[in-house]
C-alpha cells in the first residue's frame, strides 16, 4: 500500500532516540526453566530461548510454521494438532562450570541477549539475536585473551531427525506426522584455532571467537488452494546462510539493530524515575518488590517488553503470535499453543495499532484470509450453525474457540469470533486510514461476516434481534442474546457502516446493516446495578463454583466477556452511554483480583484497559502492578497463566496506551445520550484520560490514534504541560483534556502544538 507521508514520518521518527531509561532485563544466574526464565529473541518467524548456561549453552529454537494437524471441519481437538518445538543448539564448554562475575541480560532497545562471566582468568562473552533482514538466528562467542575457546557444537532435533555434519555445518531434516517437511542448518565460523567435524558434532579448539548462524524453515505455505504446502525449505535456508557468510558479524548485527529500531524506536515512554535500590536489583527480584512498591521504570520496561515481543514474533511474511507468541519448548504445549479466538489471539494484537506497530498486525490478517475457505466449509456443515429457520449456512464463515494454521478447528464453536476477528481488520484501517487496504483486504471480510449475521440473527417477539444459543466464554450457560455476542455483532455492524461510508460503497446494504444494528438487543442492568451478562439475571453457580456465583457480587470469574462493549469495543462509554458504563464498572469491580485464584495474567491486562476506558487510572494502575507478582509473571516477565502464555504481555502494553491516550469516532447516538451530535467522521482524541498518581511526571512520544494521528505528550504534577498532534494520514479531530475541547483541522503531514489549556 502507498503511504508516502506516513512512511516518511515514521522513517524520521525511527532515527530519534528512545527515552533515556534502561530497557534491560538482567539476572545473576542462568535459566533453568526455558519458558519461565530463558531470554526470548525472534525475527517474527524464527525464535530462540537463550538459557545462558556457562558450561553448556542451550538455545531452544522455534520456527513458527512447525505444526502438526490438518483441516478438520468436525472440530476434533486432537486432529487439530499443535505447535511444535524444532530443537536445540548445544554448545558444550565443560571447563566453564564454575564462573565468576556472571550476568545475563536482554537489551530491548537493540534486541540483543548477552551472557558474560569470568573463569580461569579469561573473560567470556556471548551475544545473541534473531535478524529479520538475514532471516537467521545469530550467536557470537568471544573471549579475552585470544585463543581461549574450546568445546563442541551439536544440534538436538525434537522429532528424531539425525544430524548431518560437514566441515563447518550441522543440519537436520524430517517430516512431521501430517507430512510437513522441515529442515534446519547451523553454520559455524571461527577466528583463530581450529574447527572440524567429529561424528554428529563440530569440535573447536583454541578459538578467539565463534559465530553460529542458524537457519530453519518448513514447506508450509499460507495458501488453502495448495493445501498449505510450498517449496522444500532447503534451498531457501542455504541461500540465507550463504548470503550471511559473506558479511562480517558486525555488519549482520548493525543490519539487525537498524531494522529492529525502525519499529521499536517509534514509541518512547518515560513514567518517572525509580530509586537506585530498585535499579540495583536483578529483574527477577525487582519485579517482586514492584508488586508492592511502585517502580515506574520497571513499569515502563514492561510496557516496552510487550512491544519488543510483538516485533520479535509477528512480522509480515510470517505467522501471527500464538498463545506462546513464537516460543515453545515442547511438542505437547499447553492448549496446543494454538490460536484461541475467545480473547487470547485478539489480545495479542491489541497493542499493535496504538503502540505504533501496525505492520506487526498484518500476519494476523494474512492467516485469517488463508483459513477462510476451510472455515466456510466447516460452517456449512455444522448443525450448531444452522440459521433460525433451520437452513444450513450458505454465506460467511465461522470458527471454533481454537484453530491451527491449516484450516483445522478445535474446541467449541465461538459463533461471534468471526465478528471479533473483523474488529481487527477494521482497527488497522481506523488507525492508518489506508483506503486501498480497506477496500481490498478488510472490506470483503467485513461484508461476508455481516452477511453471515444477517442470516443468523433471531428476532424476538418485540422486534429486537439476538444471537441464538450464544455463550459467554468459559462461564455460565449458552443462551439467546448473551451480552458478549450481542456487543460483538453490534461492533461488526457499526464498523461495516463506517467502512461503507469511508469508501462510498454499497449504500443499500450499508443502510440494511445499520438498521439491523439498531435492532440488536442491548444488555440490561441487574438488581445490584451490574451489567447483565445474560438477558435475564442468573442465580446459581458455574462449572467453577469455587470461583463464581452467577450474577452476584461474588462472581469472580477470570473472564469479563460482557464488558466487550467497553473495551476493546466502544459501544459503551462514560459520556454517551453513562448508565451502561457505570453498570459495567459495577460488574468489573465485583469480579475482583487477588485473592481470587481464578484471575489470570491476561485478566489483569484486560481489566487495566477496562478501567482505563472508564477513566479510573488508580484501578488501572493497580491491575498493572498486580502483574509483577510471582503468580502472574515469570522471572523473564513472560505472562504466567499458569503455565506461561503471552497474551498478558501484549494486553498490558495496550492497557497503558489506553491510560495515556484514547481515540474514537464521534459516538453513535443512543436513546440516553445528552451530548449533541457533531460532524460525522470526526475523531475524538482524549489526552491522559486515566493517568494514575503513581506517574506524576512523564512523557510519551509516538502513540498512534484512530483517524491517522500520532501524539506526543508531556505532563508534570499529574497535569498535561504540552501535546503535539501529528496528522499522519487523517482529517479533522477534536482534542479533549480536563473538560477542554480543541478542534483541529490540520492537513496531512501537518503538526499542531498544544499547551496545557489546549
Amino acid at each position: 500500500m502507498k503511504r508516502s507521508l506516513s512512511l516518511l514520518y515514521l522513517t524520521l521518527l525511527s532515527l530519534s532516540p528512545v527515552a533515556a531509561r534502561d530497557l534491560t532485563l538482567w539476572y545473576r544466574q542462568p535459566a533453568k526453566v526455558p519458558m519461565n526464565e530463558a531470554l526470548p529473541i525472534g525475527n517474527g518467524r524464527l525464535g530462540g530461548l537463550v538459557m545462558a548456561v556457562p558450561e553448556k549453552e542451550r538455545i531452544i529454537v522455534n520456527e513458527d510454521s512447525l505444526w502438526t494437524g490438518d483441516e478438520n471441519p468436525s472440530g476434533d481437538y486432537d486432529r487439530m494438532g499443535a505447535y511444535q518445538l524444532l530443537g536445540e543448539v548445544l554448545v558444550s564448554l565443560p571447563a566453564h562450570a564454575k564462573p565468576n562475575a556472571y550476568r545475563r541480560d536482554l537489551d530491548l532497545t537493540g534486541a540483543l541477549a548477552h551472557v558474560s562471566y569470568e573463569t580461569g582468568g579469561v573473560k567470556y562473552r556471548r551475544e545473541f539475536f534473531c535478524s529479520h533482514p538475514a532471516g537467521l538466528l545469530v550467536a557470537r562467542f568471544t573471549a579475552d585473551p585470544a585463543g581461549s575457546y574450546s568445546g563442541a557444537i551439536e544440534i538436538s532435533d525434537a522429532h528424531g531427525a539425525g544430524t548431518t555434519a560437514g566441515i563447518n555445518r550441522l543440519s537436520a531434516a524430517g517430516r512431521l506426522s501430517n507430512g510437513l517437511r522441515y529442515e534446519w542448518q547451523v553454520l559455524a565460523e571461527h577466528e583463530g584455532g581450529t574447527l572440524q567435524a567429529n561424528g554428529a558434532s563440530l569440535v573447536f579448539s583454541n578459538c578467539t571467537s565463534l559465530t553460529l548462524l542458524v537457519a530453519a524453515g518448513t514447506d508450509y505455505l499460507m495458501d488453502y488452494a495448495r493445501h498449505y504446502r510450498g517449496d522444500d525449505p532447503h534451498a531457501r535456508q542455504s541461500a540465507q546462510l550463504e548470503a550471511a557468510s559473506l558479511k562480517s558479524y558486525e555488519a549482520l548485527k548493525a543490519e539487525h539493530v537498524k531494522d529492529f529500531a525502525s519499529l521499536f524506536n517509534r514509541v518512547a515512554l518515560d513514567l518517572g524515575s525509580s530509586s537506585e535500590s530498585q535499579r540495583a536489583l536483578p529483574t527477577d527480584d525487582r519485579k517482586r518488590v514492584a508488586a508492592k512498591v511502585v517502580d515506574a521504570e520497571l513499569e515502563q520496561l514492561l510496557f516496552q517488553y510487550g512491544r519488543y515481543l510483538l516485533v520479535s514474533c509477528s512480522r509480515p511474511g510470517g505467522l501471527p503470535a500464538n498463545l506462546q507468541g513464537l516460543w515453545n519448548d515442547s511438542n505437547d504445549p499447553p492448549w496446543h499453543s494454538d490460536y484461541h479466538a475467545n480473547i487470547n489471539v485478539q489480545m495479542n494484537y491489541w497493542p499493535a495499532e496504538p503502540s505504533n506497530l501496525g505492520e506487526c498486525h498484518l500476519p494476523f490478517f494474512a492467516l485469517v484470509r488463508s483459513q477462510l475457505p476451510a472455515w466456510r466449509k466447516a460452517a456449512a456443515v455444522a448443525p450448531e450453525l444452522r440459521t433460525p429457520s433451520g437452513a444450513a449456512t450458505t454465506r460467511g464463515f465461522a470458527l471454533r474457540t481454537s484453530h491451527n494454521i491449516m484450516g483445522g478447528l478445535g474446541w467449541k464453536w465461538d459463533k461471534t469470533a468471526n465478528a471479533w476477528y473483523c474488529q481487527h481488520f477494521w482497527e488497522h484501517y481506523a488507525f492508518d486510514q489506508d483506503k486501498q487496504y480497506l477496500r481490498e483486504i478488510a472490506y470483503p471480510v467485513l461484508k461476508e461476516t455481516c452477511e453471515f449475521w444477517e442470516d443468523h440473527l433471531k428476532p424476538l417477539p418485540d422486534g429486537r434481534l439476538v444471537v441464538p444459543n450464544a455463550w459467554s466464554p468459559e462461564h455460565g450457560p449458552d443462551e439467546d442474546g448473551v451480552s458478549y455476542s450481542q456487543e460483538i455483532v453490534w461492533d461488526l455492524f457499526n464498523n461495516y457502516v463506517q467502512a461503507c461510508d469511508a469508501l462510498a460503497l454499497d449504500k443499500p446494504y450499508r443502510d440494511k446493516i445499520a438498521a439491523l444494528r439498531d435492532k440488536l438487543a442491548i444488555p440490561g442492568v441487574g438488581s445490584w446495578g451490574q451489567l447483565l451478562e445474560w438477558m435475564t439475571e442468573k442465580k446459581g453457580t458455574n462449572a467453577l463454583a469455587q470461583y463464581a456465583e452467577l450474577d452476584t457480587p461474588r462472581d469472580h470469574h477470570r473472564h469479563t466477556s460482557h464488558l466487550f462493549a467497553v473495551y476493546p469495543g466502544s459501544q459503551f462509554a462514560t459520556t454517551q452511554t453513562a448508565a451502561l458504563a457505570a453498570a459495567a464498572k459495577v460488574s468489573l469491580e465485583a469480579r475482583g483480583t487477588a485473592p481470587y485464584s481464578d484471575v489470570r495474567e491476561w485478566s489483569l491486562a484486560w481489566r487495566t484497559a477496562l478501567y482505563a476506558r472508564l477513566h479510573d487510572g488508580e484501578s488501572a494502575h493497580r491491575m498493572l502492578q498486580d502483574l509483577f507478582t510471582d503468580r502472574n509473571t515469570c522471572p523473564n516477565l513472560f505472562g504466567l497463566h499458569p503455565p506461561m502464555q503471552i497474551d498478558g504481555n501484549f494486553g498490558i502494553t495496550a492497557g497503558v496506551c489506553e491510560m495515556l491516550l484514547q481515540s474514537h469516532e464521534v459516538e453513535v447516538q443512543s436513546p440516553e445520550s445528552k451530548v449533541p451530535s457533531r460532524e460525522a467522521g470526526v475523531r475524538v482524541l482524549e489526552l491522559l484520560p486515566a493517568l494514575p498518581k503513581a506517574w506524576p511526571a512523564g512523557s510519551v512520544r509516538g502513540l498512534r490514534a484512530r483517524g491517522g494521528f500520532e501524539v506526543d505528550m508531556d505532563w508534570r504534577e499529574g497535569r498535561l504541560t504540552s501535546a503535539t498532534i501529528h496528522n499522519v494520514n487523517g482529517g479533522p479531530c477534536e482534542v479533549h483534556y480536563a473538560g477542554k475541547i480543541k478542534e483541529l483541522r490540520t492537513r496531512r503531514g501537518q503538526t499542531q502544538h498544544l499547551g496545557p489549556d489546549l
